[in-house]
């Protein structure tokens, strides 16, 4: 895709029955739903199969932001691909965008804010949480 950002975490999802609406079309929330599992699995990468590392700091982040563009519609049984990219670590924050694409048509771009958490309060991004996502991105 000449011209797209280059997105780390690329994974398929094939469009389900139950995402779209009567017309086949995929209803406009499930595109944040998708999102929740871009960043589950961009989460389980930089875990690297460490589970307790997963499992410690997912609880931890909160989206506090969600922006989409919708440029063209998935349909039920499309073959897609969910995208993903840190693209601003902040101190206690961290964005991330995502992209749903079609072959190599983008269907649906937008980002997620999310804050780090301590007791319920933002709190700075752990140094080994931000060391795993400046090398997972820097492949």
């Amino acid at each position: 895709m000449t011209g797209s950002p280059r997105y780390r975490l690329v994974h398929p999802l094939r469009v389900r029955w139950a995402e779209a609406d009567m017309q086949g079309v995929v209803f406009n929330a499930n595109y944040l739903a998708w999102f929740d599992i871009g960043v589950t699995e961009y989460f389980r990468a930089i875990a690297d199969g460490d589970k307790a590392w997963l499992e410690r700091h997912f609880a931890r982040v909160y989206v506090v932001k969600s922006t989409l563009d919708y440029r063209a519609p998935a349909r039920f049984d499309d073959e897609i691909e969910l995208c993903a990219r840190t693209t601003r670590l902040g101190r206690s924050s961290l964005e991330i965008a995502f992209a749903v694409r079609r072959d190599s048509l983008v269907l649906v771009e937008g980002s997620n804010v999310y804050v780090y958490t301590d007791d319920g309060r933002s709190a700075p991004l752990p140094e080994d949480f931000r060391r795993r996502i400046e090398a997972y991105e820097a492949g």
